[in-house]
């Protein structure tokens, strides 16, 4: 197995390197394979080695103090734990590991053996734990996975060529581990069966179109949060007219429409111009006078529209340009309307007419459906006689169902396909019957479950390869979130999948398609939880400038910044040191950075050291804030969480909540440092908050949107605190040097969650020893994105699995 290969390479290696050191040369550990140094970097020099029953006195001495049976401090206890016998206790050998090599214990206070034996300790522990595993791969057992909604919405993308909205059927997915697709929480009901029954429904409708339509509406509504300002052009309207809303819509039919808009009324605004356009070509200008009442609802004349998926556009004709003055600020946050309208206009924020809703009512008067992008993706072949219509059905359900299923299809899925066809052209003639395949395809096990067949002759408990097909499927939703492309089914088909070489090639190849961008927007999106951002609204009158715009824009940064070092193949310790991001003029113009003008994003260095890799992002900032005040505990803990892969345990019952804490004192509101310092005089607070804390307020000179600040509530900012490890910290820039100090649980935590995400699993003590395998196969390529992303896909979790076992099969096999 490929895992064990390398496991033996690192265990030999290592005992090799110990036997130097012992003969006298301190700098005998190989560089390659061998485990990297606990605090520095990967060919840092080895300690001496200690014998484990010395090393078993020093966890009796310095960890069993908190980590007993009676305290169970931390939930663990270590009473009875024996070095020597860590592959008999990996789970709790795991939890020492992890604590180690991240300088966490013992604790600050807590007294500390000397030298380098904490080092030695945890060098000794992954080489017994790794040298075990060598011996008891175990890949997990986990149940098949079934498409999420956003994995839905590529593969339709991909087969179809539509863009759809899973949300309108699907119920939303739970997330577990940080991500969306982990089997263990995709369950199971007869309503979600019926939701991808109606799925299939509709997405066959909308593919192929409906010449029976009839007259139906459908409401689109601004989210509230999107800023409609003189200034704001909204991406997709056309030049010259500011706010309203863009939307994609489908139109069943080639038949006339009817626009319906309702804008909102600010105080003191006057006669507006909403021009309507669809794909870019205006059909209709509506004049909306304010007739005094809050809400206009108007309608356009009857509108022609040929059938497809096409972009509606709704825009308010500018009628200013140049400089506005507002009795505070020019802020670049109008308010949308709603009942506080005229709330938010008294602390100087515009209140300019808002298009609040867009209802399409159709289609009447219907013509027929002309050709689309969609239909010439379905329709392949077109049958001349009717002679040739079964036959012209066959090869386009055939090709359409082997990408849904992702692997050939079969002579009894062609049976059942085609029964269906049969029943549809019976009523409606050939293209019904291509529908009604389409929808039974879509409604199928094989396309919405990611079902991986088992050999067979396989025992209980044993593990086994996975065919080169499965292989594929796995492949492609690691990188694309979508089916395998024709040249990687061709490939699994031969069986050439499984060659490591040819394996390695196809990553390659994929890596460099556009679709990969599926690892910034899916996995780096879901891992650092940038789906949180949307949560936190900031307080208009606190933050007047922040739209939605923005909000989306900063988390866009985020995804294009990830996805930059996939596709440069970059060092993975720059997403923590890197000295430039991705902007565009909006998100410049909020980190006070000149020289950026337009939509478009691109790659720009920063001025200063104010910035530096994700931890300068205003995306991780933001959702790590409250809505009107920053959280240095919220930022500390998704550090340690997120990146450091070290969450602090949840805090005791009863403990009194932050924003409980007194605000104020001696007639003035206090700073957040000066409550938080109030809230953790608790001692059982300050337990975890001494971790947390320093590393929340060496990021308070951001601001709840991410901007830069030097006062709070005009108090100058005290950021200055003590990592746990001891050294001083005050800036982001001292943040990012003392983290970057211990690379190593940087990395394996990064490693894991890409290997969770890959397998659909969350993460095991007994993949730890791939993880370590991973990320120093790693290190010897310089940390490139492209070794983390190989070694998942050739390590045994993603390539193998584990049948499930009896309780009485895994005590026979010592599991």
């Amino acid at each position: 197995m490929v895992l064990a290969e390398a496991m033996r390479t690192l265990v030999i290696g290592t005992s090799l390197g110990v036997a130097l050191a012992l003969l006298g040369d301190p700098h005998s550990l190989p560089h390659a394979k061998s485990r990297p140094d606990p605090a520095r970097a990967p060919s840092a020099t080895r300690a001496p080695s200690i014998e484990s029953p010395v090393l078993t006195r020093v966890v009796t001495q310095y960890c069993q103090v908190c980590h007993n049976d009676a305290l169970l401090t931390g939930n663990v206890s270590f009473q009875g734990f024996e070095v020597e016998r860590a592959p008999d206790q990996a789970e709790t050998a795991e939890r020492m590991i992890r604590k180690l090599r991240a300088g966490m214990m013992p604790p600050p206070g807590m007294p500390r053996p000397a030298g380098d034996t904490l080092q030695v300790l945890v060098e000794t522990l992954e080489q017994l734990v790794d040298e075990a595993a060598v011996f008891r791969p175990n890949p997990g057992i986990r149940r098949f996975q079934r498409l999420s909604r956003a994995e839905y919405e590529r593969v339709i993308r991909d087969m179809l060529n539509i863009e759809i909205d899973a949300g309108r059927w699907l119920p939303a997915d739970v997330l577990l581990g940080s991500f969306d697709n982990l089997s263990a929480a995709q369950g199971l009901s007869t309503t979600l069966l019926a939701s991808y029954m109606r799925a299939a429904t509709e997405v066959s409708r909308l593919a192929v179109g409906n010449p029976d339509a009839v007259s139906s509406s459908s409401k689109y509504t601004n989210p509230i949060e999107v800023s409609q300002h003189a200034w704001d052009h909204i991406e997709g309207t056309p030049f010259g007219t500011r706010g309203g809303m863009v939307v994609t819509h489908d139109f069943p039919a080639d038949g006339e429409y009817v626009l319906t808009v309702e804008t909102l009324f600010g105080q003191g605004t006057g006669f507006e111009d909403l021009d309507i356009s669809i794909d870019g070509e205006g059909v209709a200008v509506i004049p909306i006078p304010h007739n005094g009442e809050r809400s206009v609802p108007l309608n356009t004349d009857p509108v022609f529209v040929r059938a497809g998926q096409r972009q509606v556009a709704a825009a308010f004709v500018r009628r200013m340009d140049g400089p506005y003055d507002d009795r505070f600020s020019p802020f670049d946050w109008s308010f949308v309307g709603g009942e506080d309208a005229q709330q938010w206009a008294n602390y100087g924020i515009t209140a300019l007419p808002h298009l609040s809703n867009l209802m399409i009512t159709g289609p009447t008067t219907v013509t027929g459906v002309s050709d689309t992008p969609t239909r010439d993706r379905i329709f392949s072949c077109r049958p001349s006689s009717a002679a040739d219509q079964r036959p012209c059905a066959e090869s386009i359900v055939a090709r359409l169902a082997e990408q849904a299923y992702r692997r050939p299809v079969t002579n009894e899925d062609m049976l059942g396909l085609m029964a269906f066809y049969d029943q549809g052209s019976a009523d409606g003639g050939f293209e019904i019957g291509v529908r009604t395949a389409l929808q039974a395809l879509l409604a199928s096990p094989s396309f919405v479950f990611r079902l991986e067949r088992e050999p067979s002759g396989t025992a209980e408990g044993e593990n086994y390869y996975l065919g080169d097909l499965d292989l594929a499927s796995r492949l492609s939703f690691l990188l694309w979130a979508s089916v395998p492309d024709r040249e990687l089914l061709d490939v699994a088909a031969s069986g050439r999948l499984s060659d490591d070489d040819v394996l390695e090639a196809q990553v390659r190849r994929m890596l460099a398609d556009p679709r990969s961008e599926a690892l910034g927007t899916r996995f780096a999106h879901q891992w650092l939880r940038l789906q949180d951002a949307a949560k936190n609204n900031p307080e208009p009158y606190l933050y007047p400038d922040f739209t939605g715009q923005l909000s989306d824009d900063l988390v866009r940064e985020t995804e294009l910044f990830f996805n930059h070092l996939v596709q440069e193949d970059r060092n993975f310790l720059e997403f923590f040191s890197a000295d430039y991001t991705f902007l565009n003029e909006r998100v410049a113009r909020h980190y006070a950075i000149e020289g950026v003008t337009g939509s478009d994003f691109r790659l720009v260095t920063y001025p200063d050291d104010k910035r530096r890799g994700i931890l300068g992002h205003g995306s991780v900032l933001l959702l790590t804030s409250m809505s009107a005040r920053t959280s240095p505990v919220l930022r500390g803990k998704w550090v340690m969480e997120v990146l450091m892969g070290t969450p602090p345990p949840h805090p005791p019952p009863n403990v009194p909540a932050f924003d409980q804490t007194e605000g104020t004192a001696d007639g003035r509101r206090l700073t957040t440092r000066e409550r938080m310092e109030r809230h953790r005089a608790n001692p059982t607070c300050n337990a975890c908050h001494r971790f947390m804390d320093p590393i929340g307020l060496a990021l308070d000179n951001y601001d709840v949107t991410g901007r830069w600040r030097i006062r709070e509530n005009m108090v100058a900012l005290d950021t200055r605190g003590d990592f746990y490890d001891g050294t001083p910290i005050t800036t982001p820039a001292e943040l990012t040097q003392v983290i970057l100090k211990r690379p190593v649980p940087l990395v394996r935590n990064f490693t894991a969650h890409l290997l969770a995400y890959a397998i659909g699993r969350p993460v095991e003590y007994f993949d730890q020893p791939t993880i370590r395998v991973i990320a120093n196969d790693a290190a010897a390529e310089g940390y490139s994105m492209s070794a983390f992303v190989l070694g998942v896909v050739k390590s045994d979790p993603f390539r193998m699995r584990r049948t499930e076992a009896t309780a009485d099969t895994e005590a026979n096999q010592g599991v």
